[in-house]
């Protein structure tokens, strides 16, 4: 019995051994498509004339960087006519503009030439609501019940359908974390948002953002969130490439990736107490 044992112990370390080689799949390869960044994000009680946009491609599975796009010729076109344009700084693939003049509710036209191609799109610049000054900090919350929560509020516009983009930073995520919402059940009423983490500690920093976005953005957003697997529901969703607003006016097959938003932002820092 002891040989026996001795075998199997011996069969098992091998097995465990053997399954610590890392194993690389090679996936297709296509061809790099164009990404176009183009965020136009107006911080309250700011001027908001300095924008920035930025330009990179698709790349591989396993690359650990997105490949920077120069030599694009960017503007901005509002419902005046003042055209707004985005010069490339000396940093590869971001493009630069100090000018910018941001409006609640106007319309804006992006345009990229790159390459003999033109890339357009069309989009409001959304206002949002302001974060109220009273954070609320608990130290029971979250799904356990033994998590640092902190709930924030702000006040929902009853004469419009609004929606929102919550952004949330703290030392412990590496990457911001976002969430999507919409006034439909609470149209005109004071909305509170929480927000925990299990190793939220005294003395953290916790940044938070409130973007208004427009209905098309929030939908784009959601088919986002399932594509990147944060799909939480017991069905989830096929992951597929998601398409944003922007087109190519040259070849449409030939298209980008990325969304041109225009949002007024509310933010707020809060440190942990």
């Amino acid at each position: 019995m002891k040989i026996v044992i001795k075998i199997l112990a011996l069969t098992i370390g091998m097995f465990l051994a053997g399954c610590e080689d890392v194993i690389t799949i090679d996936f297709d390869t296509v061809s790099p498509k164009l990404v176009i960044d183009a965020a136009i994000d107006w911080k309250k009680n700011t001027p908001g004339n300095v924008q920035r946009i930025k330009l990179s491609t698709t790349t591989g599975y396993y690359s650990r960087e997105f490949p920077t796009v120069s030599g694009a010729a960017i503007a901005i076109l509002n419902s005046n006519g003042d055209i707004f344009h985005f010069v490339e700084t000396s940093v590869a693939g971001e493009y630069l503009c100090t000018d910018f003049i941001p409006a609640i509710a106007e319309t804006y036209t992006l345009t990229v030439s790159l390459n003999g191609q033109n890339y357009t799109a069309e989009e409001t610049l959304i206002g949002t609501a302001s974060i109220e000054d009273n954070i609320v900090q608990s130290n029971s919350g979250g799904m356990t019940g033994d998590e640092i929560e902190i709930t924030y509020y702000y006040q929902d516009d009853a004469n419009e359908d609004n929606y929102y983009l919550h952004r949330t930073v703290t030392p412990q995520v590496a990457f911001p974390q976002f969430r999507t919402e919409n006034d439909e059940f609470s149209q005109g009423n004071l909305i509170s948002e929480s927000y925990s983490h299990e190793d939220l500690t005294i003395g953290d920093h916790v940044n938070i953002k409130l973007y208004g976005v427009s209905r098309r953005y929030y939908e784009y957003f959601n088919k986002l969130i399932i594509a990147s697997g944060g799909d939480t529901g017991p069905f989830p969703s096929t992951p597929v490439a998601v398409r944003g607003n922007i087109i190519n006016q040259t070849d449409f097959n030939n298209f980008a990736f990325g969304y041109f938003r225009l949002c007024e932002v509310d933010e707020k820092e809060y440190t942990i107490q």
